[in-house]
């Protein structure tokens, strides 16, 4: 089945229905969940024994002598390969969210701003927080904090702005989501251009994304916050597949069509920023994650945000094991590894939809 397929064109012209679910994609919906969850599992395994030290996980954990693996495995691998895992999931659970919402299947976390906004925020931290003097637990915080302001404060205008000029209509949430990215990468290149040369290779290496700066408590604090955001998205997907019929018929087959557009707009953007907050910008995963899940089991959102959320969770890990250990001991941002793979699927998409 081709995009299209899976959205195809109303009527009308407006917005985009999902196909009929194939006989297969049925028959594929269980042994996919159960292929993903084994990928996810093996995923974390590469994950946590691959590095600069190559580590067996038997002999790391019941081995006395395998002090240093050990802790390597736990203090540093294992939140790093859990933090991947998370943010992955939270950026496609939001893609696939709002992909629907949109009835767009080219939709994606950053087209509302949110990720722009969340680098806007870290970037005044990273530029000017040395001038601040924060210290002790504060600075541990600092930067995280400043990323999720900075995100909360873009959804925050776009709630506003949308609520009170547009209704809060689709196209009004597109074109402010485009202002806000716009106003957002002009903060961050004044911000570029203003820094010294240390806080600007800082402030370019978060931008193109990293797990490096994982710990256990980082690990929880932003796993809690993605859950919470992510969780009621996972509730909407009824909604969401009456919403493809168009918001008219949706509204009279019993769905609160604006409260499900706050829940997906709200809820994707506190995801993203939470996961932004504490990797960067991680390119790719909200937009190409739900393209396969879908071409796999068909675009009922019941079966097609658990699918997403195990897929981007284990390409995500998959990115950052690739990063960390193709220049070993030197890290490769992981945005430019999740790129590298979204852009030729993206050709290969214009291949298959071309006239016959």
């Amino acid at each position: 089945m081709t995009v299209r397929a899976a959205f195809a064109p109303t009527p009308k012209g407006q917005g985009r229905l999902p196909a009929a679910i194939t006989p297969r994609q049925i028959r594929l919906r269980a042994p996919a969940l159960a292929v993903l969850s084994a990928a996810l599992a093996l995923a974390c395994g590469a994950g946590l024994t691959s590095g600069a030290i190559p580590i067996s996980l038997v002999e790391a954990l019941l081995r006395e002598d395998a002090s240093l693996h050990r802790s390597v495995l736990l203090e540093i691998r294992a939140p790093r390969v859990l933090l991947a895992g998370c943010v992955g999931a939270a950026l496609a659970v939001s893609g696939a969210s709002l992909q629907g919402l949109f009835r767009n299947p080219l939709a994606d976390p950053g087209l509302i701003g949110v990720s722009s906004g969340a680098a806007l925020g870290a970037s005044l931290m990273i530029v000017l927080g040395s001038s601040l003097a924060i210290g002790g637990v504060l600075a541990m915080v600092a930067l995280p904090g400043a990323a999720i302001a900075g995100a909360m404060l873009v959804t925050g205008f776009l709630y506003w702005f949308s609520s009170r000029f547009g209704h809060f209509s689709i196209v009004t949430i597109v074109l402010v989501g485009i202002a806000a990215n716009a106003l957002a990468g002009v903060g961050t290149g004044a911000l570029q251009y203003l820094s010294d040369d240390a806080a600007l290779r800082t402030l370019t290496f978060w931008l193109m994304g990293s797990f490096g700066r994982a710990t256990w408590p980082t690990l929880l604090h932003a796993a809690l916050a993605m859950a919470a955001a992510a969780a009621p998205l996972l509730l909407v997907a009824r909604g969401l597949d009456l919403l493809q019929l168009g918001e008219a018929e949706a509204y009279h087959l019993g769905v609160d069509v604006r409260r499900l557009k706050r829940s997906v707009v709200l809820g994707s953007a506190a995801a993203v920023g939470a996961g932004v907050a504490v990797a960067g910008i991680v390119g790719f995963v909200g937009l190409v994650v739900p393209h396969l899940v879908r071409l796999a089991i068909g675009a009922s959102h019941r079966h097609l945000l658990p699918g997403a959320a195990l897929l981007g969770a284990t390409l995500t890990i998959l990115a950052d094991t690739v990063a960390r250990t193709a220049a070993s001991p030197a890290e490769i941002p992981v945005s430019l590894v999740t790129s590298a793979l979204g852009a030729p699927f993206f050709l290969w998409l214009i291949a298959r939809e071309r006239p016959k």
